[in-house]
């Protein structure tokens, strides 16, 4: 598909597309801006490669998806580039015995992003500073997808359903600064959506998972609660759902939060990766 300002490629036939012809150093106009939106709306994933922007530029564009939130609280507290709270810095790099960003260069399970809060972020914009040689890639999943995957007496079982997410460890199994490991996933700290959610236009179904780790059905007993967790996840991530997206240096990769999760593949530790991260609040029009 192309637009006045730029050309869609999709990826992979469930989500994802490549925006070609834009320059994201250079101001987005209104209708650009506009048309990209519905990019993200029906692709759910946005891909901008050799892009070459600074912090200002990553903030001035994910700003016109919404308003921005600060760095969150990592396992090191709040790691955020020199001058913009709003971009946070996930790396493995350490400088002066210090690490500068999060995540580590281990696994990040699959997620969305601050689904433990009581509304979840619409997007989130991710700049390769610097990717490692091997691993290190990020894999997405259409939720919806993954909701219509699901076997038929699964969809029925889930509808109405609701689900607690852990709000104590982030996507790599680290515990958030100031935070306790949970003992009991039925009272530990976490905030309460439906397992299922619609689309406000579309009414289309997708399923809200946030991650496994400490997860929680409320009504069901914890090894009810694990058996039917373990059983949609199973069948919500298989690879066949998913896409993934090796990284290049240069590359903005957007997606919409509410309609997908991520994951991270393991890199060598010895290897460096810095990348910067904008996160998006709901804005009015969604």
């Amino acid at each position: 598909m192309t637009t006045d300002a730029f050309h869609i490629h999709p990826v992979s036939p469930l989500l994802g597309a490549e925006i070609r012809g834009l320059d994201l150093s250079q101001p987005l106009g209104d209708a650009t801006a506009a048309a990209l939106a519905d990019a993200l709306d029906r692709h759910l994933v946005l891909v901008f490669r050799d892009q070459r922007i600074g912090d200002a530029d990553q903030v001035r564009v994910s700003r016109h998806f919404g308003p921005l939130d600060k760095a969150p609280i990592t396992e090191h507290g709040r790691l955020h580039a020199p001058g913009f709270e709003e971009v946070y810095v996930i790396s493995n790099v350490t400088e002066g015995g210090r690490p500068i960003g999060a995540l580590g260069a281990g696994e990040s399970v699959w997620h969305a992003d601050m689904a433990y809060l009581e509304t979840p972020p619409y997007a989130s914009s991710l700049y390769a500073l610097e990717v490692p040689d091997e691993g290190g890639n990020t894999g997405f999943i259409s939720m919806y997808a993954a909701y219509d995957a699901l076997p038929a007496d699964l969809r029925t079982h889930v509808d109405g359903l609701s689900l607690k997410h852990d709000s104590t460890t982030n996507s790599g199994g680290y515990l958030r600064q100031g935070y306790e490991a949970p003992v009991d996933v039925t009272t530990s700290p976490g905030t309460v959506h439906p397992l299922v959610i619609r689309h406000p236009v579309t009414g289309r179904r997708a399923l809200l998972l946030g991650r496994r780790p400490y997860a929680y059905i409320p009504g069901l007993s914890v090894a009810e609660s694990e058996a039917l967790l373990d059983r949609i996840w199973d069948a919500a991530v298989r690879p066949e759902l998913a896409w993934h997206h090796r990284w290049r240096v240069g590359d903005l990769v957007m997606w919409d939060n509410r309609w997908t999760m991520h994951r991270r593949d393991p890199f060598p530790e010895h290897l460096r990766r810095r990348m910067h991260r904008t996160q998006i609040r709901v804005p009015e029009r969604a």
